[in-house]
């Protein structure tokens, strides 16, 4: 992040997103074709984000609200997974992407937050409150969790083919470059330094969390945990309240954090295709409109768009976490390339070419086995 800084400050990044306005210089500022592809790339991985998370509105919302809910009503209107999806596009995520500046999902993020600390308390608690070993019966025996004693230790290391997605699992995770200039450019005093201490904050509170749910996690159901930790906790508690309303509670965060990846991506379209126009209301509603309507349709009628775009993302999301950064900061620095920073960019440039070699590698390998 501080090299993406460092050459936005150059002016190489500030055009990316439309932010040259912002007081980037503008003397030595990329080419026209490579700001396109930037653009291009943004707009794929933000596209690769958002339908994402709305698959998982539209898979995981129906059985949050039939938790809540006594009796059999499968045929039901709240139950369905893509009326679900469409309610909450056009009645929560389209109305918060027209806000005009990021600035405004400020409270939004803030709610989001507080539903990541209960979830991670609830997370916490739970460790105390599921034994292990774990009595047989049948939620168990669906969840496959042996009642040795030897299944109860933790292990300070374990390696398998489900490893290697650690590390690109992970940098998804933390993919918050697209927003920094814009975040930028709303501050009330924009400089590297504050721009700095916000992303410092913003990813030391997110990892903290991170860390703490997959660290309880894990202990407390160890080597048999789930990939997708809520699953396990649910099959084991299946009417827990304080379960129920931690996985509604993820749901609202991951709509919630919609809009506020829609913002770059909208960003990004306008620079492609509208850059040559004057802004204006009608083109901000008719592009977040557009936008929206993809991402929407991509998430109703796509069943296997997370195999699709996970080989987009496998190269994007690596090549704006790792590549650019490192990239553009050895084309811009007039430093000697045995300096800190350029040594540290040129790792994190290699770094970002064999991750993304990797996972790609790895996603092709799984779809020949399927």
């Amino acid at each position: 992040m501080e090299l993406r800084l460092c050459s936005s400050e150059r002016g190489a990044l500030g055009q990316t997103q439309g932010s040259a306005s912002c007081g980037f210089p503008r003397s030595r500022r990329i080419s026209q074709d490579p700001c396109i592809i930037q653009c291009t790339r943004w707009t794929a991985n933000e596209a690769e984000a958002m339908s994402s998370y709305l698959l998982i509105v539209k898979s995981e919302l129906p059985g949050a609200i039939a938790g809540f809910i006594s009796g059999h009503d499968s045929g039901s209107w709240y139950l369905d997974g893509r009326v679900l999806l469409l309610i909450t596009s056009v009645c929560i995520v389209f109305p918060l992407a027209l806000l005009p500046k990021i600035g405004f999902l400020g409270y939004t993020s803030s709610l989001s937050f507080f539903f990541m600390v209960y979830f991670a308390l609830v997370v916490v608690i739970k460790k105390w409150s599921i034994p292990c070993p774990l009595t047989l019966n049948s939620p168990i025996e669906i969840l496959q969790i042996s009642n040795s004693t030897e299944d109860c230790k933790a292990k300070l290391f374990h390696f398998s083919k489900e490893s290697a997605y650690a590390i690109p699992t992970m940098a998804f995770s933390f993919l918050c470059h697209t927003s920094v200039l814009p975040i930028y450019c709303e501050l009330q005093s924009p400089s590297k330094s504050r721009m700095q201490n916000v992303t410092n904050t913003g990813i030391g509170l997110s990892f903290l969390l991170y860390f703490v749910s997959a660290l309880f996690g894990y202990l407390t159901f160890y080597d048999k945990v789930d990939s997708e930790l809520l699953q396990g906790y649910s099959r084991y508690l299946p009417h827990d309240i304080v379960i129920m309303t931690v996985r509604l509670g993820m749901l609202f965060a991951v709509i919630l954090t919609v809009p506020l990846i829609h913002f770059p991506a909208r960003k990004a379209v306008m620079m492609i295709f509208l850059s040559h126009l004057p802004t204006s209301w009608i083109c901000h509603i008719l592009v977040t409109l557009a936008l929206n309507a993809v991402i929407v349709l991509l998430a109703l009628y796509v069943p296997d768009i997370r195999n699709v775009f996970g080989l987009v993302g496998s190269t994007t999301s690596t090549c704006l976490l790792f590549v650019y950064p490192g990239l553009f900061y050895l084309k811009l620095s007039r430093e000697d390339f045995i300096s800190r920073q350029k040594l540290g960019a040129c790792a994190l440039f290699i770094f970002g070419i064999l991750v993304g070699l990797l996972s790609l590698a790895l996603i092709i390998f799984n779809w020949i086995n399927q």
